[in-house]
C-alpha cells in the first residue's frame, strides 16, 4: 500500500505545467477558457483503450483524487492502492473532470478538455482545483472531506461538429451520449454529457450552454463552432466498499 504522500510524490516527478493567464487549462461550469494546445497523433488514443479494466482504472483515478485534495487539507493519511503497476497509462496523457457533491448537490467540478499532462497529473490537479479553486464555492475544508462525494470524467478526444446552421447543429446532438464544447470568439463553455440528466432537450441544452458561455440563449452566428466529446465516467457510490472514506 502507498500512502497519499507517496502517490503525490509519483504525480509530482512527472508535474510540468505552469498555469498561465492567456490559455488556461481548466474549465469549470463557468464557462472558463482550456487550453487549445496540440499533441501528436501518437498520444490521441483515448487511456481507456489502453487499459481493459475500466472499473480497475476507475478506482485508481478515485483513489488518485481523493488523497490529492487529502494532501492539501492534510488530513490523516489516506491510504491507495499501489499504483507502480498502473504508471504505464497514468503516466500518458489524459483530459479528465472532477466533480464534488456533498448529499447529491454540486460542491465544485474542474476539468481538462485536452489531453497536455499526464493523466496522474491532470486527475490530481483538477480534484484540488475542484475542492479549492472553483470560483463559485469556499475553499473544501477538512471538516468536509468524508461527507465529499467524488466523480471522475475521462473524456475522449474532441470532435469538431460541421452544420449549416443551428437547426443542423441541433440534429447533431446525442442526448445521454455528448458532452459538447461551445465556441464563438472568446467565449467557451461545455457541459459534460451528464448534464443531459437535467437538460434533456437538444434545444435546451444548447441555450443553456450559450447562457454559461454569458451569451443570449437565443444567439447564433456563423462563426460559431461546437465539438463533441465522450466520458467514462466513476462515482465512488459506485465502489462504496472500496471507497470508504476515513
Amino acid at each position: 500500500m502507498m500512502t497519499k504522500e507517496t502517490l503525490i510524490h509519483s504525480a509530482n516527478e512527472m508535474k510540468h505545467e505552469a498555469h498561465g493567464t492567456q490559455q488556461p487549462r481548466h474549465i469549470n461550469e463557468i464557462g472558463e477558457g482550456a487550453s487549445t494546445a496540440q499533441r501528436s497523433d501518437s498520444l490521441v488514443q483515448p487511456i481507456n483503450q489502453r487499459f481493459p479494466n475500466k472499473d480497475e482504472q476507475g478506482k485508481v483515478l478515485l483513489n488518485i483524487a481523493r488523497a490529492a485534495i487529502a494532501e492539501v487539507l492534510r488530513a490523516a493519511p489516506y491510504a491507495v492502492s499501489d499504483i507502480r503497476e498502473h504508471m504505464s497509462w497514468l503516466s500518458r496523457p489524459g483530459a479528465t473532470f472532477v466533480t464534488l457533491t456533498q448529499r447529491g448537490e454540486l460542491r465544485g467540478c474542474i476539468g481538462s478538455l485536452q489531453a497536455c499532462d499526464p493523466l496522474i497529473d491532470d486527475v490530481s490537479n483538477n480534484a484540488q482545483s475542484a475542492a479549492f479553486r472553483d470560483p463559485r464555492f469556499m475553499p473544501l475544508a477538512i471538516d468536509e472531506l468524508d461527507i465529499t462525494d467524488i466523480e471522475v470524467s475521462l473524456l475522449s478526444e474532441l470532435q469538431a461538429l460541421s452544420f449549416s446552421g443551428e437547426a443542423d447543429a441541433l440534429a447533431q446532438l446525442r442526448p445521454d451520449v455528448d458532452g459538447i464544447v461551445f465556441e464563438y470568439g472568446a467565449y467557451r463553455s461545455t457541459f459534460l454529457p451528464q448534464v443531459w440528466e437535467n437538460l434533456s432537450q437538444p434545444q435546451q441544452f444548447l441555450a443553456q450552454l450559450k447562457r454559461k458561455a454569458r451569451l443570449p440563449e437565443n444567439f447564433w452566428a456563423e462563426d460559431v463552432k461546437l465539438s463533441r466529446y465522450t466520458v467514462s465516467k466513476w462515482r465512488e457510490t459506485d465502489f462504496a466498499k472500496e471507497c470508504a472514506h476515513g
